[in-house]
């Protein structure tokens, strides 16, 4: 979804509780990675990888100039063969440790992904959930925002919504980094000539 989709998704979402919910949520994902300098985890369930939500918040650090929203992806079923950044397990929530933040992206609770979390909340991890909510780990997480089944959006909407707040410049402002900024900086991109042939 583009920007021009989430902006008249917004529109659309005027008046709703959701707004507010995912800019809070946003907010609280923001200011926990950009306090720690990074160090953003984001998993998912075996069924249910966030590859979208990880693509979003990579452009989103990109664009609003805060590296620290870029996530490193955690599968269940990564193999060494895999490119590097699609190869990290679930080993890596175990080494994760205070400073960090694991955002767990699941409409279903499996057993060991919530034996993995409530292991890196005991080692100083902060977790955020985005999920079905009312189970362990909404109870287990620092922040949650729930996408009960039946909502009026979906939980890929959601991530939509929460990963281009994220990259707003709503509440802590960077000196130079408007909105100004970021179009000209993303004109300068498309426009710029191609890298010259070696």
């Amino acid at each position: 979804m583009d920007a021009v989709r989430v902006a008249l998704l917004r529109e659309v979402l005027a008046g709703t509780e959701w707004l507010g919910a995912t800019r809070r949520f946003a907010g609280v994902l923001r200011g926990s990675v950009v306090a720690h300098g990074g160090g953003l985890l984001l998993v998912g369930t075996p069924d249910h990888e966030p590859w979208h939500l990880a693509a979003h918040l990579v452009d989103e650090a990109a664009w609003s100039g805060t590296p620290e929203l870029a996530p490193t992806l955690v599968r269940h079923h990564a193999r060494p063969s895999d490119p590097a950044h699609l190869a990290v397990g679930p080993g890596r929530i175990a080494a994760a440790r205070r400073g960090e933040t694991l955002l767990v992206v699941a409409p279903e609770e499996p057993a060991a992904l919530l034996e993995r979390v409530h292991d890196a909340r005991r080692a100083g991890v902060k977790v955020l959930a985005l999920g079905a909510g009312g189970g362990e780990l909404a109870a287990m997480a620092h922040d949650a925002l729930a996408v009960p089944e039946g909502a009026e959006l979906d939980l890929d909407t959601v991530q939509h919504l929460v990963s281009a707040a994220a990259g707003e410049n709503a509440g802590s402002p960077r000196p130079g980094r408007g909105l100004r900024d970021r179009l000209s900086r993303l004109a300068e991109i498309l426009t710029a000539p191609p890298p010259a042939p070696w």
